[in-house]
């Protein structure tokens, strides 16, 4: 599994987007593991479908947050591709910590789903059975016992 990200954003009063992308290699793919969520710590800002966000609103405002967070998710092994756009609160300085380590929590859960996966071990069991002795015509018992 690989996950790339980045974060563009324009001049002004624009809020930026975290654009990620999760793929799943095919020997993962081929162990169904399940889709997977998880709670992020990066904030959705107020009214998140608003490109813009202009001085003394929402996140730049005296009351910055709604305390709201986005879920991070890998996709399940139907899935190779998975593209996601989130948009962030616009801040000053450009600086977003909490993506780096959201995506850490969400690879740490991917890892658990893996090794559980791979735990679950392979196998291929062939067995056959025949009529009972006892079940056979009594003249074919008779030509077995006389051999």
């Amino acid at each position: 599994m690989r996950i790339e990200w980045n974060i563009t954003k324009r001049r002004g009063n624009i809020r930026p987007i975290l654009h990620y992308t999760v793929t799943l290699e095919e020997h993962e793919r081929e162990l169904a593991l399940p889709f997977i969520r998880v709670a992020s710590t990066i904030p959705e800002p107020p009214d998140s479908w608003q490109e813009f966000c202009y001085p003394g609103q929402h996140e730049r405002s005296e009351n910055p947050m709604s305390g709201k967070t986005y879920d991070l998710e890998i996709p399940s092994h139907k899935g190779r591709l998975w593209k996601q756009s989130l948009r962030l609160p616009w801040r000053e300085e450009n600086n977003y910590p909490e993506i780096e380590q959201s995506f850490k929590k969400l690879r740490d859960a991917f890892e658990a789903e893996l090794k559980a996966a791979y735990d679950s071990q392979p196998m291929n069991e062939s067995n056959a059975l025949e009529t009972s002795f006892e079940s056979r015509p009594r003249q074919k018992r008779q030509g077995i016992l006389k051999k």
